[in-house]
């Protein structure tokens, strides 16, 4: 017993090292994570002061609860039993698949890189790369909306930089709960996109179990009033028009709601503009064997683009990509929505929410000077235009899409101006030639013109003459 036993030294320093750990576990961590959790609070609290749309207890709950929340649902349960019974699987592997959906899914907010780097960052890149404007927003509706309501915003989706430009726009009332595609996926940017609340889904997945997890995770936080942002259209519109709704979302959203559910969903519009759209061109060019539209991410083309434009900045030659601007439309209200509709089926209720918020979305999208200076050149069937005639072309379609109440985004309030900003950025992609005094389409680049005449083809106006 009381032999001398002979051990080597890295044992006794492993052994050291584990006793030491599992001493701070049990005597310095919680008094730590008490202290952490105590700034944190405070933290939220003030932030909560500030915000119209405050951050719901849901949002700041543990990762590691709300996987255990999302796996032991029922309606999970009863999935992951249907699954096993219609594929031969034991329960207990179609249960691990079920978890790993759920980790896939699931975020994990955090207050401080949501508001203390990646709403001053979107702002930096934003302002960085655009003239960025908010267009129309009603005040008084948006004050109007019950703060205890669920917000989304929905949009329609131009580019990638629709996510940096509404969080830049949006962090003065709330932390948006983004829905990101596959493409957000990688290392490290993974990790980022989670913190900021963005949870992720597979636009493609057909499987009835990795559906039911993704839908109840989507109603729990619909339920615990987290404000969301999401794209009906489902993806990146390839032609530059507004596209129809994809009901995934939203039906997972509109299920099991009744006018009597205690939280009432509240939809906000968002429509979305650019001068230019970083991924015009790859966009257009983005078809398989098949002639199927498709959209793969390619580094080589990326690295290229920025640094060419880190050289033209580091020479001060850089200009900025024109105007980007955002416009709110007015809140739509589930309740009121559903109710209006008592008795219809569910699936035509969703069907008709989709049209309506399609509808809503195209009718804020605002008008920017890229966007009618091609709808005019276009207009003019290929013929050459002088500059006066362009600007007698555009005042008469500004004037008439006034009458639409449609909003028109003029810089400066100078029509002329306006008209310079669009044939200038136009004139520097070559997407129009000058000569001599006369403006014409460079037959190269037309699709590209009917590509940002197309962001405005659903709005209500009458050709110019």
């Amino acid at each position: 017993m009381l032999n001398t036993v002979e051990i080597p030294v890295w044992v006794l320093v492993i052994g050291g090292v584990l006793a030491l750990i599992a001493a701070l576990e049990r005597l310095l961590f919680p008094s730590v994570r008490w202290f952490f959790r105590t700034r944190f609070n405070r933290a939220v609290k003030k932030l909560n002061n500030r915000l119209q749309l405050k951050i719901q207890p849901f949002k700041l709950t543990d990762r590691r609860v709300l996987i255990d929340r999302l796996i032991h649902d029922p309606e999970v349960a009863q999935a992951i039993i249907e699954e096993a019974e219609s594929s031969d699987i034991p329960a207990e592997l179609v249960a691990q698949r079920a978890a790993r959906y759920a980790r896939e899914i699931v975020p994990h907010f955090s207050a401080f890189a949501y508001f203390g780097f990646a709403a001053k960052v979107s702002r930096w890149i934003s302002q960085s790369l655009y003239r960025v404007r908010l267009g129309f927003l009603d005040e008084s509706a948006m004050d109007a909306v019950d703060p205890d309501s669920t917000v989304v915003f929905v949009m329609n989706h131009r580019s990638n930089m629709d996510y940096v430009l509404v969080t830049y726009l949006a962090s003065a009332r709330s932390a948006l709960s983004y829905a990101v595609g596959e493409w957000a996926r990688i290392w490290p940017l993974q990790g980022f996109i989670r913190s900021m609340g963005a949870y992720f889904i597979r636009r493609k997945s057909l499987n009835p179990l990795y559906r039911k997890v993704l839908a109840r995770y989507v109603q729990m936080a619909t339920e615990g009033g987290v404000t969301q942002a999401i794209f009906p259209e489902g993806g990146l519109s390839r032609d530059g028009g507004l596209g129809k709704a994809k009901l995934g979302l939203l039906s997972y959203i509109v299920s099991g709601f009744t006018p009597d559910s205690v939280k009432d969903v509240v939809f906000v519009p968002v429509g979305l503009n650019y001068d230019r759209v970083l991924e015009d061109r790859v966009l257009l060019a983005a078809k398989d064997q098949s002639g199927k539209k498709t959209f793969r991410f390619a580094p080589g083309s990326f690295f290229k683009f920025f640094f060419h434009h880190i050289w033209l900045r580091m020479r001060g030659k850089f200009h900025r990509f024109g105007y980007a601007v955002v416009s709110f439309g007015k809140p739509v209200s589930l309740r009121e929505f559903v109710a209006a509709r008592e008795g219809q089926p569910q699936e035509n209720q969703i069907a008709e929410l989709g049209d309506a918020l399609m509808q809503a979305i195209g009718n804020v999208i605002p008008v920017l000077p890229v966007s009618l200076i091609s709808k005019v050149m276009l207009a003019a069937n290929g013929e050459p235009m002088r500059k006066i005639a362009i600007k007698a072309s555009a005042h008469r379609l500004w004037q008439n899409y006034a009458t639409s109440d449609v909003y028109n985004h003029i810089p400066r309030g100078d029509e002329d101006y306006a008209v310079d900003v669009g044939i200038r950025m136009l004139t520097m992609r070559n997407i129009l030639q000058e000569i001599d005094g006369v403006l014409q389409i460079n037959p190269e680049n037309k699709h590209l013109l009917e590509y940002y005449a197309k962001s405005i083809e659903h709005l209500p106006h009458n050709s110019p003459k």
